[in-house]
């Protein structure tokens, strides 16, 4: 087995998995050693101005530092890094990657939205019995990804829509207001409405796989636990009208209010309103009666497509 560790930059988080993994792909052995989050903010502003913020740079390096120390501790054998939705907008992510470099000793992968997917997919529905084909969902900061597929990919399309994106660009109220939330999910329906035309396959799949920080934290509330008892999370049924009742409380909900909820992290208390609207959108669109939520994810991904 080779001990590999996988590196997500992403719009809201940086995250790190370090595994022991024998194989290639969707059917390689993947075992767990540690698995970290950290709310980071990468895309701070990055919508507006293009660019990413100096002091959004040096939180993911202090992150990224802290990383390079258990990397060490564990022994990695090979690093795979990424970044996503905030770098690919940004005209500065040298500003980003240079560093990040010199501390991973790799330079990090941009990824498009089609491959960030394709890791997405391998990830998530590795070992999964539920019935396939199997819908993915991937509600990010600035993008969401939406996979299709049983053994690979069959369909994939990422949008420009997450939980930082919409919020920054919709719901500056707090809480948001009737008009805010309605502008906001017209947009993220009118994008779905897209990705059907596009992906007409999406409509045959039986099962919707949910991963990621926002889908995590709406279990993780309506199970009112903390979001780090994987052991109740992962592959947890959360249903859509518990879904829709979560986001109806966090969307009517002032942020001092909010913070109090169960399972929702400091880092995620202002844009989780913008998340959840992707999610409970996504389960109208398809018409999913529920959404299974898996902790595997791009991480996961990342480390079984690196050996």
């Amino acid at each position: 087995m080779t001990r590999v560790a996988a590196v997500d930059m992403g719009t809201n988080s940086t995250r790190l998995l370090v595994a022991d993994v024998d194989g290639h792909g969707r059917d390689a052995k993947l075992v767990s050693l540690d698995r970290r989050t950290q709310i980071t903010r990468l895309g701070q502003g990055v919508d507006r101005d293009r660019a990413l913020h100096p002091d959004a740079i040096e939180r993911v390096l202090t992150v990224l530092r802290e990383y390079r120390g258990v990397m060490d501790d564990l022994g990695v054998e090979r690093v795979r890094a990424t970044a996503t939705s905030a770098a690919r907008d940004a005209s500065n992510r040298d500003d980003l990657f240079d560093p990040v470099e010199k501390i991973l000793g790799i330079r990090p992968e941009l990824l498009a939205g089609v491959a960030e997917a394709r890791l997405e997919f391998i990830g998530a529905t590795a070992n999964l019995t539920e019935p396939s084909p199997y819908l993915v969902v991937d509600v990010g900061g600035g993008s969401t990804e939406l996979i299709v597929g049983t053994d690979e990919p069959e369909g994939l399309i990422s949008i420009d829509v997450g939980c930082v994106r919409l919020t920054e660009q919709y719901l500056h109220s707090d809480p948001p207001t009737a008009e805010e939330l309605s502008q906001a999910v017209s947009v993220v329906r009118d994008q779905l409405a897209d990705v059907g035309r596009q992906m007409p396959q999406s409509w045959n799949a039986p099962t919707l796989v949910g991963t990621a920080g926002t889908v995590w934290t709406l279990a993780a509330i309506e199970l009112g636990v903390d979001a780090a008892r994987s052991d109740l999370i992962d592959h947890f049924v959360l249903t859509r009208a518990a879904a829709e009742d979560v986001f109806r409380t966090l969307a009517t909900e002032p942020i001092d209010r909010r913070r109090h909820n169960p399972g929702l992290d400091p880092g995620r208390v202002d844009v989780i309103v913008g998340g959840a609207i992707v999610v409970v959108s996504v389960m109208r669109h398809w018409n999913f009666d529920a959404l299974l939520v898996s902790e595997a994810d791009i991480l996961d991904g990342l480390a079984r497509d690196s050996v």
